[in-house]
């Protein structure tokens, strides 16, 4: 499923210039972000263990569980995200099924490769 084409309509984007962080690990959230172009680092404790493209989800986990951002997530290249909020997130969940097994499957797989390096 690629998100960035699901949300290509959205007009209420937010940019992040290169360098910049989205969000700290630690940090509180009411949003998750739909990477809709460039490219982050999802570094766990200065560790670098993702780099993401247009499509990817950030912030999902914080999203679920109500808890701290377990990552921080910092721009390479300018980047555009549309943020999704709460209302809409279960909005997301309950009406296309699809997009739930996606945010599992990202977290899955986020996991997997966790468990990988550890």
């Amino acid at each position: 499923m690629n998100l960035a084409e699901l949300f290509r309509h959205e007009t209420d984007l937010k940019t992040l210039a290169a360098g910049a962080a989205l969000f700290s690990e630690g940090e509180q959230s009411d949003f998750m972000y739909v990477l809709m172009s460039g490219t982050v680092e999802i570094v766990v404790r200065d560790r670098v263990m993702e780099t993401a493209e247009a499509g990817a989800i950030l912030g999902e986990m914080a999203m679920i569980d109500n808890a701290a951002h377990s990552a921080t997530v910092i721009a390479k290249s300018d980047c555009t995200l549309f943020p999704v909020g709460r209302k809409r997130f279960s909005f997301l969940i309950q009406q296309t099924p699809n997009f739930a097994l996606h945010v599992m499957q990202v977290i899955s797989g986020r996991l997997r490769k966790t468990d990988a390096c550890l």
